[in-house]
């Protein structure tokens, strides 16, 4: 169960659409209803979570939003953390600190979610890195279960982190960078579903020797929320919060290269999706070629997959872009970026 009165505990992702009259408390399904009409179907009522059936795109979104204080998506998005640099033997060395913690997010106004967290939020810090840089971090599991790192890329196996770190214990992780790319580091304790879903994972991004040319750069990770743990997500979302990027676009310049770092980290779902609308993206799969790429608005991801998307915006106005698993769109997974 949800550990907060104001989750959507008891419905299902599917129920969250239809809601027999009178069961309904603001507090549990006013953070995924929308304001919008109400669809009468015999003594059922639907309340949307978009405005309206069809296609009226500007009423889609939550009724309020979820506070940036604790966490912002628009921040998040270029919040790399380059770690600590140093000189070691004539090498560099970047040291970063993790530490697991159990900790509630809202993932949707009114919606709370008791996640497993580094360093309290989800998804956790994003590692940058250039390739060769030796990678020190020192991991403290403060959480309630047992918790590891493990991180995708190539290193000796004994930094491999499947071997569980004890709540109270620590560990310390390093290796060398390589091969540049994007990648991603996650909990690889069992069950491994459930580590991962409850928010344990990051991008990991580790640069080509001689740099990407110079772009308006954005981390996403696409995510899932199972609000009520019947093996179901009822929220989707892209860096965590539902609609975040649907009340608040993410802004770029008209001409400027943007690139963004896709991660798929959706538990309980086998496929996720990012569709670009009005526009085509450059997609390089993992990151780890600079020359070969595929020309698409619209990529299939499986769990743990990850992509580099570049793009130019060639006019003003607001581009859309969602899942194309329209149940994924309509449960959260769905936002602009506002080209001026």
């Amino acid at each position: 169960m949800a550990s907060n009165p104001k989750a959507a505990g008891g419905l299902s992702r599917r129920d969250f659409l239809k809601v027999k009259v009178g069961t309904l408390s603001l507090a549990g399904a006013a953070g995924l209803a929308a304001l919008g009409r109400k669809l009468v179907k015999g003594s059922e009522t639907y309340l949307p979570i978009i405005g309206a059936a069809g296609h009226e795109h500007h009423e889609m979104g939550t009724v309020g939003t979820v506070s940036s204080s604790d966490f912002d998506p628009i921040a998040f998005l270029s919040d790399f953390d380059w770690g600590v640099l140093t000189q070691e033997g004539g090498r560099a060395v970047r040291t970063y600190d993790l530490i697991a913690s159990d900790k509630e997010i809202e993932v949707a106004p009114g919606v709370f979610f008791p996640a497993w967290t580094y360093n309290g939020r989800v998804p956790g810090p994003t590692i940058r890195c250039r390739a060769g840089d030796w990678i020190r971090v020192r991991f403290v599991n403060a959480g309630s279960h047992p918790h590891t790192i493990h991180f995708h890329g190539i290193h000796p196996v004994p930094m491999d982190g499947i071997d569980p770190i004890l709540p109270g214990g620590g560990f310390v992780y390093e290796f060398e960078a390589q091969p540049f790319g994007l990648h991603l580091y996650h909990c690889h304790a069992i069950p491994l579903k459930r580590h991962i879903h409850k928010g344990l994972y990051g991008a990991f991004i580790i640069d080509p020797p001689q740099g990407r040319p110079a772009a308006r750069e954005l981390t996403m990770v696409m995510n899932g929320f199972d609000t009520n743990f019947d093996g179901e997500n009822e929220v989707y979302a892209v860096n965590t919060v539902a609609f975040a990027y649907m009340h608040r676009p993410i802004p770029v310049a008209v001409g400027e290269l943007v690139r963004i770092y896709l991660i798929n980290a959706t538990e309980f779902d086998p496929i996720n999706s990012f569709h670009l609308h009005a526009n085509m993206y450059k997609l390089f799969r993992t990151g780890t070629d600079l020359e070969h790429f595929e020309l698409t608005d619209n990529v299939i991801m499986g769990q743990g997959e990850r992509h580099v998307l570049e793009m130019v915006f060639p006019s003003p106005g607001r581009y859309m872009f969602h899942a194309h698993q329209s149940e994924f769109a309509e449960l959260g997974w769905m936002g602009f970026i506002e080209a001026a």
